[in-house]
């Protein structure tokens, strides 16, 4: 977990395990337990697949990094709704990379013609500048696949130079403040930054001793240790499904030193938006 305030995060304990339950983890795993963990390991494994052209290799082993300036990371499905309907262009940007994963909550999905509700993890790069790219991770990462995420995806590029921006969103509910979260005006943002990042934010800082989780938090504590300015920028929201008043919460980073270059008509992005938001409707309905 993410916090950079400079408390110390104590790992959950095991004191007070029942002396049945520790006799049960000591007992010796049969050949058969083995081989279904390595199974299991073997499918929650993450699989990057990387599609760059002009003569760049695809393989991570190639030895070869990719020169990335700066990496938009969207997280969760509002967030990949937003790049895709303020950002995103199927003229100026290309699909460079791919990662499937599975995991008891997710199934990515083996097209790069998806929907919002899909579960998905795309990297596009802008074709007038292919160091600018774009990542949308709609699909949930567990705990013990992040650093594989991390490792893959970060391992692939050089490190100096590169700027990261997340986007997420979180319930309101996690928001810890003295007021109560019923009279907070949802949805709203809070951005979170590491040392290394010396631009001015969108939004207010997050407030002690709020923490974030999960994939956001461990892109975050990554650019922390590898010295790479980073900042997330969260919606705070009390809807969970695809909306668009959670979409454009996130519409203050348009004029960010980072996305300023990159937005689409506004005019034109806001059809965009409604026309996403109808079809993920339509999606929906045939599956009830």
């Amino acid at each position: 977990m993410a916090t950079f305030f400079g408390e110390v995060v104590v790992a959950p304990s095991r004191a007070g395990v029942d002396d049945e339950e520790s006799a049960e983890e000591g007992c010796e795993e049969t050949p058969e337990d083995r081989e279904i963990r390595r199974e299991l390991e073997k499918k929650r494994e993450i699989d990057v697949r990387w599609t760059l052209k002009s003569g760049v290799p695809t393989e991570s082993s190639a030895g070869e990094l990719f020169v990335c300036s700066k990496l938009i990371l969207a997280i969760g499905h509002n967030a990949a709704a937003f790049l895709s309907s303020f950002i995103l262009d199927s003229v100026c940007w290309e699909v460079v990379g791919a990662v499937k994963l599975w995991n008891e909550w997710c199934r990515t999905s083996s097209t790069t013609n998806v929907l919002p509700t899909d579960s998905f993890c795309l990297f596009y790069c802008l074709i007038s500048d292919p160091t600018v790219w774009l990542c949308q991770c709609s699909c949930y990462v567990a705990e013990d696949q992040q650093f594989q995420w991390l490792e893959k995806v970060f391992g692939c590029m050089r490190k100096e130079g590169l700027q990261v921006t997340i986007l997420s969103t979180c319930p309101v509910a996690d928001y810890k403040t003295q007021e109560s979260t019923l009279t907070l005006p949802s949805p709203f943002l809070k951005a979170l930054k590491t040392k290394e990042f010396k631009e001015q934010v969108c939004c207010p800082l997050l407030e002690q001793p709020n923490i974030v989780r999960d994939l956001p938090a461990a892109v975050l504590s990554y650019c922390q240790v590898w010295q790479i300015p980073a900042v997330l920028y969260q919606c705070y929201t009390d809807i969970i499904k695809l909306d668009t008043v959670t979409i454009e919460a996130f519409k203050p980073l348009l004029s960010s030193k980072v996305l300023k270059s990159l937005v689409k008509d506004v005019s034109e992005s806001t059809k965009i938006l409604k026309k996403l938001l109808i079809t993920s409707e339509s999606h929906n309905n045939i599956y009830i």
